[in-house]
């Protein structure tokens, strides 16, 4: 560990918005100072949903030059963002298109057409990730299907921060906890599963080198060194796949088992694991095993996550309501309890819009009361949501055969005290929360043990439990959740 500290850049994208924060490891401690902040989220031209991937390209830019110039120097930058999204080069290297925002319904009924190709049960025994219709391989598959001419003339594949630091050093290559999430992996075989690629139709030579977590891809370009007026600074691949950054940073104790629980738009709740867990039984449930730091796995499953809270601020907004999270959080706490209990995975939920009235409507359809004021939904929305973590949880430890002690509940959703509480309630174990920038923190200490700051992950974690504050939270009464969580379990049946 280094008597004067080290600075690091971390660049983390997430759904609602990107920021680059500075971290400083010194020999106690992690610190973490956000220094650019910028919105992020879909961008809808005429029937389809993109990124503004130039605007983000631009605003990482400028916040890589602020943390430059306040650090005085920097000993790496690190790229994170979601998972499944990717762009394509051409000759030349020219970017194909822009990216594809996973919501968009380019591959609505997808997994049903992917079937008749391959079965479902072969597409998981090559890769072991949960069947989502946005996933990678379906995005890629719907492109072939729907004739466009950009497979033909792709010569690269880079998922979102592949392609972001291909602009920052010049280097193609793909980094392995983000390669997992495009079901086009094969944990096992640890390679494209060309295979499965070939008889999708998709050309297997557009994927290229996989990198491990931690990986120095070399120096910046010197124009965009220019540009920005950084100096000569390393570009590192920590876990770009953000839930991969998060769980490097759970502050776990070694002594007791655990699983994470990942917070925020989606919620992402999994075990650590040494080896991929691909079986009936996963396959059943339709978990995922998902790349991680030092050739982990994490055995997890994606839940909707705060999405459908999210939506209806924004509905409420565009209707002249604004509320803070805060506050709708504050109104749930006051609401009455289990008015209504739904599903927040039904595929109703998933592309942007109404949420309300789509809530009202699985409400009707399901002969539930409906929810007549915002504190009633959202209640709604995060007692469900503990429940789903209740079920994900008693599945986990059925495949794992682990028994958990404690959830680690880490990010930006860790914050909702309201909902923490529940999630103890409704599963009966202790919850943890923090910390908030797990995310950034992750990024941080990858990036350190790369250039030998850190020597290994036990380190790294051991120095967020000396950086950052937590939160416990002690299971309440059982009884009501118990029949809450029977109610929930006939709405999946």
């Amino acid at each position: 560990m280094p008597n004067k500290p080290a600075h690091y850049a971390a660049i983390d994208l997430g759904a609602e918005s990107g920021r680059v924060v500075l971290g400083s490891v010194s020999d106690s401690k992690l610190e973490l100072t956000e220094l650019h902040r910028f919105p992020n989220g879909p961008v809808r031209t005429i029937d389809e949903l993109h990124w503004d991937t130039l605007r983000l390209w631009s605003e990482m830019k400028t916040g890589v030059g602020k943390a430059a110039q306040q650090a005085g120097g920097l000993k790496g930058v690190g790229i994170d963002t979601w998972g499944v999204d990717f762009g394509l080069l051409g000759k030349g290297d020219t970017l194909l298109g822009n990216p594809f925002h996973y919501r968009d319904a380019r591959t609505d009924g997808i997994l049903d057409k992917a079937f008749g190709i391959v079965p479902r049960e072969e597409i998981f025994n090559h890769t072991g990730i949960q069947f989502m219709q946005f996933n990678s391989i379906f995005q890629l598959l719907a492109m072939r299907l729907g004739g466009s001419p950009l497979l033909d003339i792709a010569e690269s594949f880079l998922m979102m921060p592949d392609l972001f630091n291909f602009w920052f050093t010049g280097r193609k290559c793909n980094e392995f906890s983000n390669a997992t999430t495009t079901q086009a992996y094969d944990p096992r075989a640890g390679k494209w599963a060309t295979d499965l690629i070939s008889k999708l139709g998709i050309p297997t030579k557009i994927f290229g080198e996989i990198v491990p977590a931690g990986t120095v891809l070399g120096p910046m370009r010197a124009d965009v060194r220019d540009e920005i007026r950084c100096g000569d600074v390393p570009v590192i691949a920590p876990a770009t796949h953000d839930t991969g950054s998060a769980v490097a940073a759970i502050p776990a104790s070694p002594d007791k088992p655990w699983v994470f629980l990942s917070s925020g738009t989606w919620s992402l709740m999994g075990m650590e694991v040494d080896k991929p867990i691909i079986n009936e039984q996963s396959l059943k449930y339709n978990y995922t095993n998902e790349g991680g730091v030092g050739g982990t796995f994490r055995f997890l499953k994606n839940i909707m996550g705060l999405w459908l809270v999210q939506e209806c601020r924004r509905t409420w907004e565009r209707a002249g309501k604004a509320y803070s999270y805060a506050e709708l959080a504050d109104m749930a706490a006051a609401a009455k309890p289990f008015v209504a209990i739904i599903d927040p995975d039904d595929s109703s939920f998933l592309a942007p819009g109404d949420m309300p009235a789509r809530i009202q409507a699985y409400c009707k359809k399901t002969g539930q009361p409906t929810l007549a004021e915002p504190g009633e939904m959202v209640r709604a929305c995060l007692e469900s949501l503990a429940l789903v973590y209740r079920w994900t949880l008693e599945r986990i430890e059925e495949c794992t055969g682990r028994r958990a002690e404690v959830i680690h509940i880490v990010g930006g959703g860790s914050q909702n005290r309201h909902l923490s509480q529940w999630a103890a309630d409704a599963t009966g174990r202790t919850v943890v929360t923090g910390p908030v920038e797990a995310t950034a923190a992750g990024n941080v200490v990858v990036q350190a043990m790369a250039t030998g700051v850190l020597p290994d992950i036990h380190a790294a974690r051991d120095l967020i439990r000396r950086s950052f504050e937590v939160t416990v939270y002690r299971p309440g009464d059982p009884a009501p959740w118990d029949k809450a969580y029977a109610r929930f379990q006939e709405l999946r049946a």
